[in-house]
């Protein structure tokens, strides 16, 4: 065998893996996307993969309010984060009161990849 082909069979053997490697998605939601609930004192997000806690969160903010139109962007703070396997539960020190949300997530998996999403629900 020549080199060159050694060289090529190597470098195919180790990119490989990191090809067949999955990434995590976000598979459910409470508050699902788009949903609007009463107001929440919880959130949970599910993923596909397990993932690494201390690297990975959630930001809240509070996009709009009813009979404010000019309404500024809110970040929601105070809340605490736990993770149980796949399920990341976010505890809220309040229910949320009635608005429009957004909610940014990242998560660090297994294999060190961060992945990140949002979506948006309202509280009624």
């Amino acid at each position: 065998m020549n080199r060159s082909l050694v060289a090529l069979i190597a470098a195919a053997a180790i990119a490989l893996p990191g090809v067949a490697a999955a990434h995590s998605k976000l598979l459910s939601s409470s508050p699902a996307a788009n949903a609007t609930v009463a107001k929440p004192t919880k959130l949970t997000l599910t993923f596909s993969e397990t993932f690494l806690a201390p690297m990975s969160g959630v930001e809240i903010v509070m996009t709009g309010m009813p009979g404010m139109a000019d309404h500024p962007p809110m970040p929601i703070k105070g809340f605490k984060t736990s993770v149980e396997g796949k399920t990341m539960t976010v505890t809220l020190p309040r229910s949320l009161p009635a608005g429009s949300y957004d909610l940014k997530w990242h998560i660090v998996g297994a294999d060190q990849h961060k992945m990140e999403g949002s979506y948006s629900f309202k509280v009624k």
